[in-house]
């Protein structure tokens, strides 16, 4: 299965028939993968239909080098966490498919990156080393290929500047930001852009008090002058990301699917739209997992977009231990 194959996926049967080869791929070549499989006492080719592949915990990115190939490591994605915290590995042995997965994806939902001034206000991603979400936003603003293009730590005045400055020559402009640092942004900065686009990536950090979705995106509506914030769903788990134009609801591009688990049986796949556990299926993760079960809970919709409606708790958590160890 190569990228031409993977990212010019049109539609539901070529979607499958990808799936079951990077899954029966992955069954055979990523060790930790075969093993959980081998431990649920399942035969990899009984597996005829994507509701039948079983989906790894994500957990086992903080204890295991989960890798579906021998090639050398080019990048290693880390999440972030508070100390003591153990934090996620993603071993990457190809980042041109992380590349190709986003510049296409961001081509698919919003256009040519050619066309906008792209600003990042990131602090606590740039603060630290192996972000997959700063190596995102320095290839959009280096692909974006404007001078004014760039990232902004706690220069709020500066960033306030450009914000002005494309408003008055009416220039498409896209503001991606951690969520606490969009919220002190616009307390002392509240700006009237209509024509902006603000997409938060999630992340109060410890910094602010959460809040639900519905109350953070009017609070940022009103201090940006916008009717919708979009929303970027990854992790450093995936290759890909959905996204979201507004209302929280999310769509994925063609080669990455969302699939919802019963809470209390994680091998049962939910087929009635219901809430459950936030499965997903990412293509571009070829050369580690393309399965996998997060901590997510979510609700997918007829249309094939979701929903993300929290997080498990660790006492929601159930029969996704197996072999963590």
């Amino acid at each position: 299965m190569n990228k031409q194959q993977v990212f010019s996926i049109a539609n539901e049967g070529e979607f499958n028939t990808a799936a079951l080869t990077i899954f029966r791929h992955q069954a055979r070549h990523c060790a930790v993968y075969r093993d959980f499989i081998t431990g649920l006492k399942l035969d990899p080719a009984n597996i005829k239909s994507i509701e039948e592949i079983p989906f790894l915990p994500i957990e086992f990115f903080k204890s295991h080098d989960v890798l579906s190939t021998t090639d050398p490591v080019q990048v290693t994605f880390t999440s972030s966490g508070t100390t003591g915290i153990t934090t996620s590995s993603h071993y990457v042995t190809d980042v041109s498919w992380y590349e190709d997965s986003f510049r296409n994806a961001f081509k698919l939902f919003y256009g040519d990156i050619k066309s906008y001034t792209v600003l990042a206000l990131l602090p606590s991603y740039l603060e630290r080393e192996g972000s997959s979400l700063i190596y995102m936003a320095d290839d959009l603003i280096r692909q974006s290929n404007n001078p004014d293009s760039g990232f902004f730590l706690y220069n709020h005045e500066d960033l306030s500047y450009q914000l002005k400055k494309k408003q008055e020559a009416k220039k498409p402009t896209l503001l991606i930001g951690v969520t606490f640092a969009l919220l002190d942004f616009i307390e002392h900065h509240a700006i009237n852009f209509p024509e902006l686009i603000v997409m938060e990536t999630g992340g109060m950090k410890g910094r602010r008090k959460e809040m639900i979705r519905e109350e953070l995106h009017d609070t940022l509506c009103k201090g940006f002058g916008v009717e919708t914030i979009h929303s970027e769903y990854g992790m450093t788990e995936l290759l890909s990301q959905a996204y979201s134009k507004g209302d929280g609801i999310f769509n994925c591009p063609p080669w990455m699917r969302i699939i919802t688990r019963d809470t209390n049986d994680p091998m049962s796949i939910i087929t009635d739209h219901k809430a459950g556990g936030i499965n997903v299926i990412d293509l571009a993760n070829i050369n580690s997992c393309a399965f996998i079960a997060t901590q997510d809970l979510g609700k997918v919709y007829p249309d094939g977009s979701f929903e993300v409606l929290g997080r498990f708790d660790n006492a929601d958590i159930r029969g996704c231990n197996l072999l963590i160890a």
